[in-house]
């Protein structure tokens, strides 16, 4: 295990070099044309910069959970959300269902490609007609001898066009609820799979997200993952280091629109003077600043929870509610410090706003994270 500082700020101007190399001189393009090219992926493998706390024989360095986690906050912080969200579904949410649930012939086919780039990972939890209430999901996976066969749909897939590996929640008993749901790895080259086209979305534009679809396709019944029947509480415990990594991406994304918005009030000018010495102006970042203390002290909490295999469920939800609402709010009030050019695409701003919408949705609804709140306090 590496020492918490010294190698952690280390990591993390690599990673800034590298973005500044290979991600800065391109992210408009990419966000135009509505998707990263296939490379990036190939890219931060190559430069160890993906499923970081791995074990190392499966190809990570095996260091502690919150070196992946900083990519994922200092990607949303430079103003690249998408990337952000491309690697934390990849790394933050794929690859540890893999690592805690899978069995060993598993963990050494697909990990060590996960960790190179050569195969870029997803998970296909919602449908048309499930979206929080993954109890209704209908995509069922009947087994037949030595293989499942696999039907049905999913949509708003993050990952979904460059998808190599799926982590899919099926039914595997379609006619029961929780009881019936199971997990497939699915390998997104077989026959009878095929993608939709990639969504066109308000905000984080250039990851790449996608309907997929299952005609029959035969995936090998060493390909589910876990046992059968066991999914929601696969689920249910793999969700808080998902809604941890969205705090990340939160939290990066508060400190990205405090850096962007004092570096333009103290440049702009309005009656004579910089917009920055206005109190309006000093007073809106203050509390933007605040807010960033105490997501930043809930979240850090958080991961120390995770680290120590204690976070539950209820506290996982209360920082993906928190994180991702002050996310939203801060953006929202910085924008407004820009005037009319905080609308116009050309300012970073105005992609801190959009990127941040999708925030209180996925990963579960913000009103479904009170819900399991209240479910704590109060029980059923």
């Amino acid at each position: 295990m590496l020492a918490h500082d010294a190698d952690l700020e280390l990591f993390k101007d690599n990673f800034k070099r590298f973005m500044q190399e290979h991600i800065a001189p391109e992210y408009e393009q990419w966000e135009s044309q509505g998707i990263m090219p296939r490379a990036v992926w190939n890219k931060l493998g190559e430069n160890g910069f993906l499923c970081v706390d791995v074990p190392e024989q499966y190809g990570g360095y095996g260091v502690p959970t919150h070196y992946s986690l900083m990519l994922v906050e200092e990607s949303a912080r430079a103003g690249y959300g998408a990337l952000s969200t491309a690697i934390s579904c990849h790394s933050e949410i794929a690859a540890p269902y893999i690592l805690h649930i899978g069995t060993e012939a598993q963990k050494q086919y697909w990990l060590p490609k996960m960790v190179t780039g050569e195969v870029v990972g997803a998970i296909g939890m919602t449908e048309p007609g499930a979206g929080s209430d993954l109890q209704a999901i209908r995509t069922t996976a009947i087994l037949q001898d030595e293989h499942y066969l696999l039907n049905g749909s999913k949509t708003f897939i993050s990952n979904g066009q460059h998808a190599d590996l799926v982590v899919l929640a099926v039914k595997t008993d379609p006619q029961a609820r929780a009881k019936g749901v199971s997990l497939l790895l699915l390998n997104t080259h077989l026959d009878g799979f095929k993608k939709g086209t990639n969504l066109d979305k308000i905000g984080l534009h250039s990851q790449d997200t996608s309907e997929l679809f299952f005609d029959n396709v035969k995936v090998p019944k060493d390909q589910l993952l876990g046992q059968a029947g066991q999914g929601f509480h696969y689920l249910m415990q793999e969700l808080p280091r998902e809604r941890t990594a969205i705090a990340a991406t939160a939290l990066g994304a508060i400190r990205g629109a405090i850096d962007v918005t004092t570096q333009y009030v103290q440049e702009r000018q309005a009656f004579g003077q910089k917009i920055g010495q206005f109190q309006n102006t000093r007073f809106v970042l203050a509390q933007a600043k605040i807010d960033e203390l105490a997501t930043a002290a809930f979240y850090n909490q958080n991961v120390e929870l995770y680290m120590q295999g204690k976070l539950d469920v209820e506290t996982a939800a209360a920082l993906k509610s928190f994180s991702t609402d002050m996310q939203m709010k801060v953006a929202d009030q910085l924008l407004q410090l820009f005037g009319g050019y905080g609308y116009m695409t050309e300012y970073s701003i105005s992609r801190f706003f959009v990127d941040a919408r999708i925030q209180r949705i996925y990963g579960g609804t913000n009103e479904i994270m009170k819900e399991i709140i209240a479910r704590g306090l109060l029980g059923r």
